[in-house]
């Protein structure tokens, strides 16, 4: 992160805006992953699931969300679903606004379709294609987004892999090496991230990483790291997935990052995952990413994440002010104790 994209993010929070925001485009996606957590049954709250959302298409979609973008006023836009690219001809228009605008956008896809070499040209896009580990899993648990459709649908693009590791994955040593050597040989791969599985509350099953295998997994980041440049994964975010954020009131990607799903009107509380994520067992690139942040010491003991909450504060305030002047019949937002300030 740019110093230049922290103080402007700070000066959003300070006025009562997220700088990040996350719009499920459309309910619709040709793949049924096991595990994913778009569709599960909590990922909306419990009431009812994304496929039975209305969604919009066409220039209704495009509007909408310019709509969106312009009142929210992100720094950071993330494109998912479902797939974007059921929406590709949306995205074709939506992507050279967001551009124009400085926005930075971001497309997470199975690659099921072809990205177009064409979207290199857009200065604040990153296309984040979603593997499942090596061949043999990836093709049975995402068909028909297989490694071979994948590879002829970024031919010529620029695109980010990022895989989520499983307990499965964890198991097996060696295998993210082996991972990383077949996707770092590749020129259309800019970078390579890495998230944990992140379970919802109870959950029980294989994916599920025991600690032992989280510990391992640390181990072997740090060290690909040093060895594949194409791992963008800093010492410090690796780090933090062994004491990831307690609660999402102590996660600051859950505090900065709006999440709307497909009618563009259901927010999804309390981060992308919705429902009631297990946050002792998060990987979240994201939360990983922004945890190492809040806690890069400023000065003396005071860290960035002491100014993010002090600032969160301040801006949730001026948003009631605001409310309270426009008589926007809008909920509060819950601010909670800020437990990185407490002891």
């Amino acid at each position: 992160m740019k110093t230049s994209e922290v103080l402007q993010a700070w000066k959003g929070i300070l006025a009562g805006h997220k700088p990040s925001l996350s719009i499920e485009i459309t309910k619709e996606c040709p793949l049924r992953c096991p595990g994913c957590y778009a569709f599960d049954a909590a990922h909306l709250g419990g009431e009812g699931g994304l496929r039975e959302l209305s969604d919009f298409k066409g220039n209704e979609l495009v509007e909408k969300i310019l709509a969106i973008v312009d009142a929210e006023k992100p720094l950071h836009v993330s494109l998912v679903g479902g797939d974007p690219l059921v929406r590709y001809r949306e995205l074709e228009m939506l992507l050279p606004e967001l551009d124009a605008r400085g926005v930075h956008a971001q497309v997470v896809t199975s690659a099921f379709r072809t990205v177009p070499a064409e979207w290199r040209r857009f200065k604040h896009l990153n296309v984040v294609v979603s593997i499942d580990g090596l061949q043999p899993e990836h093709d049975e648990r995402r068909k028909p987004a297989t490694y071979e459709r994948i590879l002829k649908s970024i031919a010529g693009a620029r695109v980010t892999i990022h895989s989520t590791i499983t307990g499965q994955i964890a198991a097996r040593p060696g295998y993210l090496e082996e991972f990383l050597r077949f996707w770092c040989a590749m020129p259309e791969i800019n970078k390579v991230w890495f998230s944990l599985f992140t379970p919802q509350m109870g959950a029980e099953g294989p994916e599920l990483l025991t600690k032992e295998q989280r510990r391992f997994v640390v181990e072997d980041l740090l060290r690909l790291r040093l060895l594949y440049p194409k791992l963008d994964m800093p010492k410090g975010l690796i780090e933090e997935m062994l004491a990831p954020p307690a609660s999402p009131e102590a996660c600051i990607f859950a505090r900065t990052t709006k999440t709307i799903s497909a009618d563009l009107k259901t927010k999804i509380t309390p981060c992308q995952f919705g429902g009631e994520p297990d946050c002792s067992q998060c990987g979240c690139i994201a939360s990983m990413g922004l945890a190492a942040v809040g806690n890069h010491k400023v000065l003396g003991p005071l860290t960035a994440g002491h100014l993010f909450f002090a600032s969160d504060r301040v801006g949730a305030m001026w948003r009631g002010l605001k409310r309270s002047w426009t008589g926007e019949t809008v909920e509060p937002e819950k601010v909670e104790a800020f437990t990185i300030l407490q002891g």
